[in-house]
């Protein structure tokens, strides 16, 4: 299909604009946020198969979308108190005392793992156990970060994939899917539920739910993520990795063997050794700048000394260097850069007004990462050249418009 194709009806004098990755056509910005209705669903980022199709987040007839509508549940329609007594029935019926950990919890050292973690062992006497899966690139903050979390009380296992094979399949998913970050997803999702298998931990307790985000409201109904989110079939036939099935991947250099750590965790083994994975954000009312202020008076949790490139914020997602590459890439494909993402959530918690949040999303979205672009394109092995090709053979047509040198966004959050 072209970029304008025209409608089979002759007289139609509008012009159809190819939308991409199965993108509704017609953009849509939230009434009280500043999120469109062609951010994707947290889960679709995490799919091994070859489908093509985004479920994307829901505005319903009001023009508010679904992530506003539970933030605005937290604030009227949950009782906090009733919810903090299920937390700590829940945490009565697994806490140990023999000696070994009785809850694992998986993070990077950011502000919200190192809020639930100090929360779960030293507020309700929990003995955690604390793993996380290594970004790209360490940041230098991000590792300071990572090592005050564990000096603040906590054994961790830190699981750092082969390296060459982790820059191999980055750099296959910028290619074909212009998601660098795609690889780091599947290897971070099942690895908590595997780990705790492994040692016999059957309670794994995230922070916050992406209902927080925008994924579908009826999973906000419930503290425990279903397992099959974490595991599936390890079919290799039925797996793709990077855009490239995976009995392929030994043709760009990947063993078969070496993809173990990227696979899902077993279904029959979460359920024999009865696993179960909570939210800490449903017994606990979630606030992002709360985590952050709670990690600092903690454990010396630092924010950058300068403001994050794509957005005006300094201490979200702030470990991997190619962090604001991957938030560069959904502004290609969708629209929405990484201001867009903050100011959604900061609107929702009341520290911005939407007009504010407005004016932040149209001074900083879509800047280019410069700081660590270099890095990051000799990481995937990829030229300065070749990266703009792709980011440019990613825009969807819906979305953006040729002026000149310059590509300008048809629809801007107003």
């Amino acid at each position: 299909m072209s970029a304008e194709a025209v409608r089979p009806d002759a007289s139609a004098a509008v012009p159809v604009l190819e939308a991409k990755f199965g993108l509704p056509r017609e953009v849509r910005f939230c009434a009280r946020c500043v999120i469109s209705n062609q951010r994707p669903s947290s889960a679709v980022e995490y799919q091994h198969t070859a489908a093509s199709r985004k479920d994307t987040i829901h505005l319903d007839e009001a023009g508010v979308c679904a992530a506003c509508r539970f933030a605005e549940m937290k604030d009227t329609r949950v009782d906090w108190k009733e919810r903090e007594r299920a937390l700590t029935d829940l945490l009565a019926r697994h806490r140990r005392t023999d000696g070994h950990f009785d809850v694992l919890v998986p993070g990077s050292g950011g502000k919200d793992s190192i809020y639930a973690a100090h929360l779960l062992r030293y507020k309700y006497g929990m003995h955690p156990l604390t793993v996380t899966w290594a970004p790209h690139i360490y940041t230098e903050v991000g590792w300071r970060n990572f090592q005050a979390w564990i000096h603040s009380g906590f054994t961790n296992l830190l699981c750092t994939p082969d390296g060459r094979v982790h820059r191999i399949l980055t750099r296959l998913a910028f290619e074909h899917l212009l998601h660098p970050f795609q690889p780091f997803i599947f290897g971070q999702k099942a690895f908590a539920p595997k780990f705790a298998a492994l040692y016999d931990i059957p309670l794994v307790v995230y922070g916050e739910n992406e209902v927080e985000y925008g994924n579908p409201l009826a999973e906000a109904a419930t503290p425990r993520r279903d397992l099959r989110y974490f595991a599936g079939s390890t079919d290799l036939d039925q797996l793709y990795l990077g855009g490239v099935h995976a009995p392929e991947l030994p043709r760009h250099g990947v063993e078969l063997w070496e993809l173990e750590p990227y696979l899902p965790a077993d279904p029959a083994l979460l359920h024999d050794k009865k696993i179960e994975v909570h939210y800490l954000g449903y017994y606990l009312k979630w606030v992002p700048q709360e985590c952050y202020y709670y990690a600092v008076e903690h454990a010396g949790f630092e924010a950058n000394t300068e403001r994050t490139e794509g957005t005006y914020s300094k201490y979200n997602s702030i470990d991997d260097r190619m962090d604001g590459l991957h938030y560069f890439t959904t502004f290609i494909k969708f629209g929405l850069g990484r201001a867009s993402y903050d100011a959604a959530q900061e609107i929702r918690n009341h520290h911005l007004t939407r007009e504010e949040g407005v004016a932040l999303v149209h001074r900083f979205d879509g800047e280019v990462p410069r700081k660590w672009l270099a890095e990051n394109l000799a990481y995937m092995g990829i030229t300065e050249a070749r990266f703009w090709e792709l980011i440019d053979q990613f825009r969807s047509p819906h979305l953006w418009k040729r002026e000149g040198d310059s590509w300008i966004l048809r629809h801007q959050v107003s």
